[in-house]
């Protein structure tokens, strides 16, 4: 994730302020859909440095609220917030978190094995036809009248 910090405890009526560095491309803030009571939405991703999000939290944001950058979701640039005091915490298992999903093949489109095989022999085949065609019709220093003068 790029949001520095990811996850952040505040107390009700605490201002969050998130100021975009211009790094990495445009950025938003957004609730995940689902994502808890917070209703977050910087807008438009932004690109430019030194432009700011801020959220006040209340008591209708209390818990655990997911969010995102929506450019970046795929690529694990999701944060977290938890409001008030009685917000149950789950403990999970250390290691480091690179951003990255645990596998990165799943990002994009999925490319099949048949489809890279069929294009490699369309593409061979289409070679070979180009080849023999301009090797019977096409003209060169000595073709193209026959012979004669």
């Amino acid at each position: 994730s790029v949001y520095d910090p990811t996850l952040v405890w505040v107390d009700e009526g605490t201002t969050i302020t998130w100021e975009w560095t211009g790094a990495g491309g445009s950025h938003n803030v957004q609730t995940v859909e689902g994502g808890g009571p917070a209703s977050l939405d910087s807008g438009d991703p932004v690109g430019e440095e030194g432009a700011t999000y801020e959220y006040e939290t209340s008591s209708e944001d209390a818990g655990i609220t997911h969010y995102h950058c929506v450019p970046h979701t795929a690529v694990g640039m999701h944060g977290g917030i938890a409001v008030g005091e009685d917000v149950a915490t789950v403990e999970v298992g250390g290691g480091a978190n690179t951003g990255w999903p645990e596998d990165i093949a799943k990002v994009g489109v999925p490319l099949h094995a048949h489809w890279v095989g069929i294009s490699a022999i369309l593409g061979i085949g289409l070679t070979f036809v180009f080849t023999f065609y301009m090797l019977k019709y096409g003209e060169s220093a000595h073709t193209g009248h026959g012979g004669a003068r």
